[in-house]
Formats: C-alpha cells, structure tokens, sequence
C-alpha cells in the first residue's frame, strides 16, 4: 500500500469511528503513552551471559533450536535494536540479573549496578526504559526447586542477597533514566509431590521477601512486584508462591501484583482479575503471554484474551496502574521475529480497545439495554481499525503489514545465520 493509499484510508477510517463517537487521532496520542515492556530472555531463551553454557533449571524450560539465539549481550541489544525498529510506539526492555554486562565473573549476590551500566547507556541513547528481576533459577543453590523458602538458613540468605542486590540494581536503573524500574520477583519454590508441611515453606518466604524489601527506595525510581502461579515443572504438587498467598502480600505490603496470562488453569483468564484485584492493590505488572498448554509462553496472538486484557485496562481507566510487559520465551522460530510479532499484537490490542465508543456504551449499559450492547460489541469487531493501525506503524516510521519480515529476514542472513555457522 502506498503511503497516499495510506492515509486516505485512515481519513475513510477516522470517518467511520467519527459516526460513532470515537476521536481516531486522540486514540492514537493516546496510545503514544502506553510503554510495552519487551523482554530480553525471548533473544536468548533464558540463558543469560552469567554462564551461557549453564543448564535451564527451576521450572524454566525453553523449547525449539531455531539457530543463531544472542551469545551475549551486545548481540542481543542488536537484535533488540532491530526488533524495535519495527514495533510503533513506546518501548522499554525488561532484563534478568544474568543479563548482566561484565568482563569478569560475579556471584549472584553480588551484582551491583556497575555490572548493568552498558545496558543503561544503551537503554539513555534510545529513550528506553529498564525494567529488571532477580534470577532464581538454573543455579546449583536452586537446585530442588527452592530458593526464598528455603528450610537451610544458609541457602535462604544467598537468594535474600540476590534479590536485595536487584533491588540496588533496578533502582540504579530508574534513577539514571528517569523512569521507574519494575522489579518482578518470581521464585520457582515448590513440590513435585504432596509435602507434609505447607505451612513452613510459605511463612518462610514472607519472611525472606520482608527482608528483600526492608530498604526502600524513592517510588519515581523503583517499583517492587510479585508474581504468583497455580503451579509448574517441579512444582506440581505444591507451589509456595500461590496466587493467594502473593495476592495479600502485595495488599499488606503495598507491592505491585504481576498477573502472568500463562500462571493459572487453563479456563482462568486474567483480564476478569484485573477489576477485582485493582481495588486492593497498589498496582499491576502484566506478564502477556500465550499458553496452550498451561504455562507453555508462546508467541502473543491478537487473540480473545490479549484484546480482552487490553479492554479492561482501557475500560477500566486504569493505564496509569498498570504496567504492561511481555514473557514468552519461543525457540522454534526466528527469535527477532518472535518479538515483534508479539509486542506488534499487544500494541493492535491496546488501539482497539482505545477505539471502543466508550461513551455509547456506556449509556446503554446505564439504561441496562443489553441488545444494544451485545449488538455494538459485535460490530465493533467489523470496524476499519486496521486502517488505522496502518497509518500509525507508517506515521510512527515502521512497516505497515508484513513489511517488517522482510527486514528481519534480511538480518538474519547477514547477522543471526553466521552465529551458528
């Protein structure tokens, strides 16, 4: 499409929401101020550059050997910058303490933030901000899928460590780039089988996590999260950090929640826990994903539930409280691709739902006319949004439709191909 075939039919499209009361062009200034945390484990499949030979352990697995994965972390920023490049709007880049950048080995309980500068003056050159969580898992001290509930004391300490250091570390982040850092915290603590006593492991880990936040930082600099699951690989029996157990520590500790699409059963839908959840907490991380199987972190789709979830953060009015980042971790196809694909579907999602004529809804709502409802809903579905999509990847320097793949194609001839060669 040329870029006059474009724009007129954006003005075709602006029209046709005009008619139902909805601003076109202030949905996308709009959508200009909603970040999308995009995160690095997808370049790399979770291995980090602390030892990249190391084995995925702690409920962490990443499937597919598409050749040519990021081997450390400037091959990784230049598939980042290319990923970007082809995604509108606003952006940041979420890291893991094993992301770290240094020429010399470092414990985990000692990282500093001098260990992640390369990243922030990365992350200063683009606009980005950095977002970051603590790395408990694939560790011989996590080994048995315990790391903050720990029964050895010893052991336990080592994580509380690690967790304090990443706190230092994402509030380095936040200050130095003017933007807060979320810092999520998830622990692969549980059981393959049924254990005897649930009780101990779980006052174990409020006490740990009591510790990790006993400092505090400046909230214009760093946010702590948490993230609850129903279970996972080692964990099936018994998971420690239960979406209960998480809930009323973020209510009692004034903690963001982080909701992770892939974390519950596979009828459980996080776009309906949103309206519940954000009348008690002080603030929500969305971890968006796609699970097929349970906690299988596929590729984002522009499927149900990802519009969903953009709907209700939308309807809800609750953008400034809600932290949007991405977790699929696909090694079956091009890493690069994977991302933008993703990100690019969240991004369709959050315009949609800015498109809804909130208002007429709203109206016939109040007036409990559920007809006129059903029936805009439905419609709504058949609007020109794409158009509209079009013109903002064109306006905002990025490739309209598939434009993009033959971009990373390109890169992946010259660059990712002679990675594995």
């Amino acid at each position: 499409m040329t870029q006059l075939s474009t724009e007129r039919a954006y003005s075709l499209a602006c029209e046709a929401f005009a008619d139902i009361g909805v601003d076109a062009e202030a949905a996308l200034a709009r959508l200009d101020l909603i970040p999308i945390s995009l995160h690095c484990w997808q370049g790399d499949d979770v291995r980090g550059f602390e030892n990249p030979d190391a084995q995925l352990s702690g409920g962490i697995q990443a499937t597919g050997n598409y050749p040519g994965r990021a081997r450390n972390a400037a091959e990784l920023r230049d598939d980042a910058d290319l990923a970007m490049a082809q995604i509108p709007g606003p952006l940041r880049f979420n890291l893991h303490a094993i992301y770290l950048d240094t020429d010399r080995s470092v414990g985990r309980n000692e990282i500093r933030p001098e260990h992640f500068q390369r990243w922030v003056d990365w992350a200063k050159d683009r606009k980005l901000g950095l977002d970051f969580n603590p790395s408990c898992f694939s560790h011989p001290l996590s080994e048995g899928n315990l790391t903050l509930s720990h029964p050895d004391r010893r052991i336990r300490n080592f994580w509380i460590e690690h967790c304090k250091a990443s706190r230092a570390v994402s509030a380095h982040f936040g200050k130095s780039l003017g933007t807060p850092s979320v810092m999520n915290i998830w622990v692969p603590d549980g059981s393959k089988d049924q254990p005897l006593d649930r009780f101990g492991p779980r006052r174990r880990l409020l006490d740990a996590l009591d510790e990790v936040i006993a400092t505090p930082y400046p909230r214009e600099h760093h946010r702590d999260a948490v993230e609850g699951k129903l279970f996972g690989i080692g964990a099936e029996a018994f998971t420690v950090g239960s979406h209960e157990f998480y809930m009323g520590y973020a209510i009692s500790r004034k903690t963001m929640l982080c909701l992770d699409a892939g974390h519950f059963h596979p009828t459980e839908i996080i776009s309906d826990k949103l309206s519940a959840v954000l009348n008690y907490v002080d603030g929500v991380l969305l971890h968006v994903t796609r699970a097929v199987r349970w906690d299988s972190d596929h590729v984002v789709l522009l499927d149900d539930e990802t519009q969903a979830i953009a709907n209700e953060v939308v309807r809800g009015g609750v953008i400034d409280r809600v932290s949007i980042g991405l977790d699929f971790f696909d090694a079956s196809i091009n890493r690069v691709a994977a991302w933008v694909i993703g990100t690019r579907n969240v991004r369709k999602a959050l315009l949609r739902a800015l498109l809804e004529p909130h208002a007429r809804l709203a109206d016939v709502e109040a007036r409990q006319d559920t007809t006129a409802r059903l029936a805009m809903f439905e419609e709504q579905k058949s609007m020109p949004w794409t158009a509209i999509w079009d013109y903002y990847c064109e306006s905002r320097g990025v490739p309209v439709g598939l434009g993009w793949l033959a971009r990373v194609r390109a890169y992946e001839r010259e660059m990712i191909l002679r990675r594995a060669a």
